[in-house]
């Protein structure tokens, strides 16, 4: 798709959020309140004494289905998936550079993952909470967390660029 479409898309898709729910874009929150959900099944003790599981729970018995944002992240998901099929791009396939074993791939996805998990719960919000609509609401927060973001990927980007030669 065309990038400049795409992203009056998504501008509309941000500006909608808000008209309609109140709220921007993002992800984290999702599994965060999946994750305090669960530690309250198991261990509802320490799930009231955490400030930062207790911040999702509410009333202590919320569901996380009562969520928004894990409907925001099946919706997206379907949309993905629908969009794909109507394109006939769905197939399992690992991208990887000529050099690299699926495994090794495998690895590193999982691990950069981990530590963009880290990087949202410390940034208070993913990348599409922060950049969407941190940035589109002038937070100066959200900003400098996407200006460090970028400068880290092209920091990092020199040391990983034996994968894809």
């Amino acid at each position: 798709m065309n990038p400049y479409l795409a992203g009056i898309g998504l501008g509309l898709v941000l500006l909608s959020a808000f008209v309609l729910v109140g709220r921007g874009l993002g992800a984290s929150g999702a599994f965060n309140s999946v994750v305090a959900w669960g530690v309250n099944a198991v261990a509802p003790e320490h799930a009231k004494h955490n400030e930062f599981i207790a911040g999702y729970l509410g009333d202590g018995t919320s569901s996380p289905l009562k969520s928004w944002l894990l409907f925001e992240i099946a919706g997206a998901f379907a949309g993905a998936m629908f969009s794909g099929l109507l394109a006939g791009r769905v197939r399992l396939v690992t991208e990887k550079g000529p050099r690299v074993s699926v495994r090794v791939r495998l690895l590193m996805a999982f691990l950069g993952g981990a530590l963009m998990a880290v990087g949202a719960a410390l940034a208070r919000g993913c990348t599409s909470g922060q950049g969407l609509t941190g940035g589109s609401l002038l937070n100066l927060g959200s900003w400098v967390a996407m200006i460090m973001i970028f400068a880290g990927a092209y920091a990092l980007a020199y040391f990983v660029r034996w994968q894809w030669r």
